[in-house]
């Protein structure tokens, strides 16, 4: 035990000074999602409208924007495993008196953590899109982003132990990633799509990210809000089985799905190595 957190300690130091002295790392982070929020807002805002009272359309995305950052540092932090293994650090980590199963957390913590960050950098931007950041929604997010950075990590690692080769890495994960994006109800209501969509929308685990800091934002007491205009389904709250998920259910669902990644990135990581 005490070599495994050894070897997370010391390996997630190394991810965070590393992310620290890319200061162009921590800049490229932001420019598509924000892109997205400037391009994707300012062009639907004016067709979409209002989705329900108090809510327009840049109200809408901009939570899902905030789990899109977290979700592509996440998974892109994945990528130091496979630099470090064409660059020959791998093996030298890996005969130093460090416990795999601690390589791997400690590379699942140190993205995790530089995901929270740069989630929680995107918050500034609330205020200006005219939703009230106060002290109490922050204390809800971050948790939250904490939980979703460190599940999307274990994915980024699992693809990682696999890839040989830094171009292979960014090809296979780019094929996961922007179906994440699209699929997971950052630019539409889940609830409000043909069934065939829906289903695959709820089968992509960021959706119940996205979902849960939508609550948060936006959600009355978390309660699900409903679209104004002809529509019994709920625009923020995702229904599953004709049951509305809570914040605290979505929660569970990212979790379980967080254990399942890190333990399939530990085990392939030994297989691998």
């Amino acid at each position: 035990m005490e070599e495994v957190f050894r070897g997370t300690w010391v390996v997630a130091y190394r991810e965070l000074l590393r992310f620290v002295q890319e200061r162009s790392r921590m800049l490229s982070s932001f420019g598509m999602p924000v892109l997205f929020l400037i391009i994707f807002g300012a062009g639907f805002n004016q067709i979409i409208g209002t989705l329900t009272p108090g809510v327009d359309f840049i109200k809408f995305i901009y939570p899902g924007i905030v789990a899109m950052t977290v979700l592509m540092t996440s998974v892109f932090s994945g990528l130091s495993v496979v630099w470090d293994r064409e660059f020959g650090f791998l093996k030298e980590v890996l005969v130093a008196p460090l416990s795999r199963t601690g390589i791997v957390l400690g590379k699942a913590t140190g993205g995790a953590t530089v995901a929270t960050i740069q989630g929680s950098m995107m918050l500034v931007l609330a205020p200006i899109i005219g939703i009230a950041l106060t002290p109490i929604l922050v204390i809800k997010v971050v948790p939250l982003l904490i939980i979703i950075s460190l599940s999307l990590s274990g994915l980024g690692i699992l693809v990682a132990s696999r890839m040989r080769s830094q171009q292979g890495f960014h090809v296979v994960v780019q094929l996961i990633v922007f179906p994440l994006i699209f699929l997971s109800g950052i630019f539409f209501p889940v609830n409000n799509v043909p069934v065939w969509l829906q289903i695959i929308s709820k089968v992509n685990p960021l959706t119940y990210g996205v979902d849960a800091i939508r609550q948060i934002f936006l959600g009355s007491d978390f309660a699900p809000v409903h679209g104004a205009i002809g529509s019994s389904n709920p625009v923020i709250g995702i229904t599953v089985f004709g049951h509305t998920m809570t914040v605290l259910e979505d929660v569970m669902v990212i979790a379980i799905l967080g254990i399942v990644m890190i333990l399939a990135a530990t085990w392939s990581f030994n297989r691998q190595e």
